[in-house]
């Protein structure tokens, strides 16, 4: 009876603390906004009263969807360039000398500084959010990879060279195995960032989207829908990073 309680107290104290944060955003709409102004638009009942009307939307579904899509794309992009660099610049020390403050210097860019330039020459539409997603997520991924590299126990690759392994097949029975889980660590901290720079980028003029579809409700003035909009992404959020966090500890904790 001690280990159950026990082992639901962290669940417990995460619900203690999302109720504290519904009590002050309550208690901030209260003192700083009167009862029948503008401000009980953003309060929670109106939210979430707003929230489980839209629930209720095909239409809204369709947006998570475009927003899931892009995302998803956007990782794997990041995916494809940070991995094999990762593994690059983390096997050649020279490489990394090179490269270091080349990405130190752009990953410091922040992605949204980007639009202007990128919708002048790409246009609008789903080709300019792409290239911004993936130039926001590829630096974690990049930068784990290679940290991973380097971390190496060099026993395995003595050992892959004692039994005449190729390349390749050190690649793919060491060197990846063992980077996996810092691989997963910067896909992490990739979608973390992934989902805060899709909400702006989605306001480069596409008609569809979780960022389309805040401006829509700032357009029509439907500050409860705004609201309830604010508080689906975080829990999308909230839920990709569950996931994310849990293939890290189920690699974690393989044998």
């Amino acid at each position: 009876m001690a280990k159950r309680s026990a082992s639901n107290l962290p669940w417990l104290l995460g619900v203690g603390g999302l109720l504290c944060l519904l009590l002050l955003w309550w208690l901030g709409v209260r003192l700083f906004g009167s009862a029948d102004g503008l401000a009980a638009r953003f309060a929670p009942a109106a939210t979430l009263a707003s929230l489980l009307e839209l629930l209720g939307r095909a239409e809204l579904y369709e947006h998570v969807l475009v927003s899931l899509k892009r995302i998803l794309v956007g990782l794997a992009l990041a995916l494809l360039v940070g991995v094999p660099l990762g593994l690059l610049i983390g096997s050649y020390r020279h490489l990394e000398a090179a490269t270091t403050p080349a990405f130190q210097f752009l990953r410091m860019i922040s992605p949204l500084s980007w639009m202007p330039v990128v919708v002048m020459l790409m246009g609008v539409g789903d080709q300019p959010i792409y290239f911004l997603l993936a130039f926001a997520a590829v630096w974690p991924i990049l930068l784990n990879t290679a940290a991973g590299v380097r971390q190496l126990d060099p026993r395995w690759l003595q050992l892959s060279r004692s039994l005449s392994a190729t390349r390749w097949e050190t690649l793919r029975k060491v060197i990846l195995p063992g980077v996996l889980g810092h691989v997963l660590t910067g896909v992490r901290l990739a979608i973390g960032i992934l989902w805060i720079v899709l909400v702006p980028c989605e306001m480069l003029g596409v008609s569809a989207g979780l960022g389309y579809f805040i401006l829509d409700t700032r357009d029509r003035l439907a500050y409860s829908e705004l609201m309830a909009m604010v508080l689906l992404i975080g829990a999308l959020g909230f839920a990709l990073d569950s996931l994310a966090r849990g293939l890290h500890r189920r690699w974690t904790h393989l044998p």
